[in-house]
Parts: C-alpha cells; structure tokens; sequence
C-alpha cells in the first residue's frame, strides 16, 4: 500500500505540472484579450492611453491626461446637511483633510494655460476610518460624449496632422456631425467663457452617482463645488503668460485660504445616470454639504499629489458608482496612465522639467 500510494503521488507530478501550465496558458490569455492582443479591433484600455500619447507625444513620468498640473491642501467642512442621504463619515459635521490637484486637459505639460477652455480639480477626501474618497471634476457640467467608444473616435479625430500639428478641422466636424450628442457641451463652452483662474471656476462631478443612506437607500445625485470668489472672463492679457493659472492661484494663496462651497445635486425619478452629456433639470434639490477649503499649493513636481491617481471609483461607505458606462473607463484609464508614468519614474527619475 505504502509503495503503490508514492506510485500514485510521483505520478501525478506531471499532471500538477501540466494543470499548473493550463493555468498560466488561461491567465495569460486573459491578460492578452484585456490588452486587445488577440482582438486589435476591440476597443481597449490600452488603445485610448495609446491615443492620448500620440495627439500629445511623449512625454515620460507625466500623466497622458491633464498632464499639467499643481498640488493643493486644505480640508472639508462639512456642516452635516447631507447626512440625510449618505452614511459616508465625510458628510458627517466637522473636517476632513483633503489633497486635490488643479489641471488643464491634454497630454502636453508645457501646454499655455490658455490654450483650452476647461480646467479640472481633482480631490481625495481622507475620512478619520482611514476610507478615501477620490473625486475628478471638470469645469464643464457635462461631458462631451456618452460612451467610452465615443471618447477614443473623438481623440482619433483631434489627433494632430503631422504637416500642420494641428487637428484636422474637417476631421473634428465630420465626428461631432456623426455624434450630436456633443452639441450640449458645444453649445455650454460657447456660452461661458473660462474663469480668469482657479479660484473662481465652478467644477463638477460630470458622473451620476449613489448616496446610500443609514438605512439602506440608495439616492442618485450628482456634485460640484462652487466658488466664494467672485467669476470674472480670462484677460486677454493674462492668456500671454503660458502658466497665469497657477500663479494666480499660489498669489491669491498668500494672502488667505480659497474656499468653495461642495453642492449635492439629487436627481428626480426618471433623470438619466447613464448619460453624461445631458444636465438634469435646473429645479432639481441642491443640498450645501459643506466647504472646500485650500491652504497651500505646490508644484506637482514634488507636491503631495504627484504620486495620487485620482481615481473616481475609489469611494468610501456611503457613495457608489451608477450605471454611467464613462466610470469604469475612467478608471481604467486612470489605472493604465498611473502605471505607465510611476514605471518611467522608476527607470529614469521624476520629470526634470519643474511644470506646476
């Protein structure tokens, strides 16, 4: 029994082996079809950051997204108005530290600060049971497409033409003709002008997301955080200076603390969550959850937020993604950017030029 039983144990040594093989062989198959190895013509990860590097050139260790940018701290106020909705800990009264991160859009981290009409912060709300709360808003209330398909044709369409290094405009027409679904933020940036800096943009969620009450239920809102500073049109003088924005900000920083004050939009039945081009009724109930508070700033090169991915699924008890198919895109996209650029840090160093 004791020989025929060391039989049977060497003998399923290659059967282990030959599982263990299958296994790999399975899992690497799963890795090749997520990359879009095995089908080039689905749309992956992978071909919309590849995208991103080839409108914007290459430009390692930064991020192929709002590639220029400027780290900023402060904390949350909240003044408890929106724990009605939401167990999350930081609606709850009193502060909670944040670190956040001004950008323009674009893969250029030496592109003017004029050279775009929309701006992004990006927050991470640190709650005392050690749960964050990332955030990435854009200075526009609705995005300009709707599906993740739609976003990599409209990259492919503004993709610079090698002889003018420029987007084709003929390109960009014939995408927006075939896709009205960007007439809205067409039609938005056309009717506000950019803010003069950072301080006096509104900025917003784009997303639908859940608020998941203590008992259970579940409220689809929407948020933005919306400036004490007076707005006011870019100078034209100002649009001379390639980087006014930031040091607009770190002057203004001087001289005492910014603040914006965190709206929670909640959505009616029947408003669309799945759909980020198209902005809810203006009716609809807005709750002042509390304050934003910035304190300092510092250049990304070295600021607190340089090593952040400003994840917008990353969300603590309480919130909860929707059905908007741009989330999980987002953070895939996100994720691939992140690895790419903390790679190249680790083989060749942080980014030599000091952009903020």
């Amino acid at each position: 029994m004791k020989s025929k039983s060391r039989a049977s144990a060497t003998g399923c040594v290659p059967c282990r082996f030959a599982a263990i093989g299958a296994a790999v062989v399975a899992l690497a198959g799963s890795f090749a079809y997520a990359a879009g190895w095995l089908t080039p013509s689905r749309l992956t990860t992978y071909r919309i950051i590849d995208q991103f590097q080839a409108n914007a050139g290459a430009h390692a260790g930064y991020r192929r997204n709002h590639a220029k940018g400027l780290c900023v701290e402060g904390y949350f106020d909240s003044n408890g108005s929106a724990a009605s909705i939401t167990r999350a800990q930081v609606f709850a009264p009193g502060r909670t530290p944040i670190i956040g991160r001004f950008a323009i859009p674009g893969g250029n981290p030496s592109a003017p600060d004029a050279s775009v009409p929309v701006r992004s912060f990006a927050l991470l709300f640190t709650q005392q049971n050690g749960e964050q709360w990332r955030t990435a808003m854009n200075s526009t209330p609705v995005f300009a497409v709707r599906t993740p398909e739609q976003f990599y044709q409209q990259l492919v369409a503004a993709q610079p033409d090698s002889h003018t290094g420029k987007p084709d405009p003929a390109k960009l027409k014939a995408f927006n003709a075939a896709n009205p679904e960007t007439q809205p933020f067409q039609q938005w940036v056309k009717a506000h002008p950019a803010s003069s800096g950072l301080a006096n943009a509104a900025y917003y969620s784009i997303n639908a997301f859940r608020f998941i009450d203590a008992s259970g239920n579940a409220h689809a809102v929407r948020w933005s955080v919306e400036p004490e500073t007076p707005y006011a049109p870019v100078d034209p003088q100002e649009k001379n200076d390639p980087d006014f924005l930031s040091k607009q900000l770190d002057e203004q920083l001087k001289h005492g603390n910014v603040r914006w004050h965190l709206i929670v939009t909640l959505a009616n039945a029947g408003d669309p969550t799945n759909d980020a081009t198209l902005q809810w009724p203006a009716d609809r109930q807005r709750i002042d959850a509390g304050t934003v508070v910035l304190e300092r700033s510092a250049p990304q090169s070295d600021g607190v937020c340089r090593d952040v991915n400003f994840d917008p699924t990353v969300l603590p008890d309480g919130i909860r993604t929707s059905d908007d198919p741009l989330l999980a895109a987002r953070s895939a996209a996100y994720a691939v950017s992140y690895q790419r650029r903390t790679r190249e840090e680790a083989l060749h160093g942080a980014p030599s030029i000091s952009q903020p």
